[in-house]
């Protein structure tokens, strides 16, 4: 099983692993785009005018472009530990030990705009690029990303079930036919219910937290929600589509 994470906007500064290795990363068919993505940021960061629209930032956000500029120097982390915010506070995964250290490791992964897909373990600088950024002169990610990643993420759902956990916008990246899907509803007491925005994050992490650390190795959505379910969470079926519910 895989749980395919989205990634944050917030980035852990530092790190303490070697400058960014692209041969080192997981999918080296998505190494081309990948570098073509780091030359075109390098790039534009040289820039801030034109950087701040592409990437939607102010004046007020230009460490990120500094980031972007210092790509290739800069220390890397593992892409697990790189990612911060509500999902990955919810998530938590230092905190795991041991054999579920390890599972959470092997099972984890993050969809990425610049990157595509990461294993836990890969190594990345922090950056700033979302999946909506529309970079100076250039199709959108959308139509450089689906063309070779789509055939990899066909390729992993072979193998593995893949939970994808990802919002809209990364899923339309690489689009993921039969993947199990996560939606987060809440529900008051005359069972009324509605989509979960502000929380959706938080739910979603501790989905993925239960699921990276259990001993089990589902292989369905059935499968999914048992897992859940053990973890105190409320979870509707339909197909492979699942509903986690909570109290308004």
């Amino acid at each position: 099983m895989i749980v395919l994470l989205p990634p944050s906007e917030t980035k852990r500064a530092g790190g303490d692993g070697p400058p960014l290795d692209l041969g080192a990363l997981s999918a080296p068919e998505l190494t081309p785009l990948r570098a073509e993505l780091v030359d075109e940021l390098v790039t534009l960061a040289a820039d801030p005018a034109a950087c701040r629209r592409a990437l939607g930032l102010s004046a007020s956000q230009d460490a990120e472009i500094e980031r972007n500029a210092a790509l290739r120097s800069a220390p890397t982390l593992p892409a697990i530990h790189r990612y911060t915010g509500v999902l990955y506070d919810a998530l938590d995964v230092g905190s795991l030990r041991g054999a579920a250290a390890e599972r959470s490791r092997a099972r984890l992964a993050v969809g990425s705009a610049l990157f595509g897909l990461l294993r836990a373990d890969d190594p990345v600088p922090a950056y700033r690029l979302s999946a909506g950024s529309k970079l100076p002169g250039r199709p959108t990610l959308a139509s450089r990303w689906r063309p070779v990643l789509e055939p990899v993420l066909a390729g992993l759902a072979e193998q593995e079930l893949i939970v994808d956990l990802r919002s809209g916008s990364y899923a339309g990246l690489g689009r993921l036919p039969g993947a199990v899907r996560v939606d987060v509803v809440s529900e008051d007491a005359d069972g009324n219910r509605k989509v979960v925005t502000h929380f959706n994050k938080a739910h979603k992490g501790r989905l993925a937290r239960a699921l990276a650390s259990s001993t089990s190795e589902p292989d369905d959505a059935a499968a999914v929600a048992a897992v859940a379910r053990r973890a105190r969470m409320r979870v509707e079926r339909d197909g492979n589509e699942l509903t986690i519910l909570v109290p308004s």
